[in-house]
């Protein structure tokens, strides 16, 4: 699947992976970091795939993951030139988390191995319904 689908986290160690298929093809992830407030992290969808809704449903099914774990808001970075993950998360309730936001310049490591980055990244947070335990 990680030859299909680049899971540049999948070491990280701090969350897990929620993998979107197509018959037996994986054709997007999200990474949920399970830090406090949880994270949307490597949201990513196959080119011939986008515009389907799959990363509205994966980032859905994060935000059910995430009340199950004890967390109420969910947060995410995105980039300020990412119109339409911006729109994505706009749609999905997603609201400025009143931080600053973080430029992000230099080499960083990933399992996939080094990529050379510069962005400003936007933080954005959606407060969720914790489940109660069922009876």
């Amino acid at each position: 699947m990680s030859a299909v689908l680049a899971l540049a986290r999948l070491n990280q160690g701090n969350g897990f992976y929620l993998v979107a298929w197509d018959a037996d093809e994986p054709i997007g992830h999200v990474y949920l970091a399970l830090t406090d407030p949880p994270e949307l992290q490597d949201v990513s969808v196959r080119p011939e795939q986008r515009r389907r809704g799959i990363a509205a449903a994966l980032t859905a099914a994060a935000e059910r993951e995430a009340p199950k774990r004890g967390f109420r808001p969910i947060r995410l970075e995105v980039s300020v030139d990412a119109a339409a993950a911006q729109a994505l998360y706009r749609r999905a309730g997603y609201l400025d988390a009143g931080l600053p936001p973080r430029r992000v310049q230099g080499t960083i490591e990933i399992r996939t191995g080094p990529i050379e980055v510069d962005d400003t990244l936007l933080i954005w947070e959606k407060p969720l319904t914790q489940r109660l335990p069922s009876s």
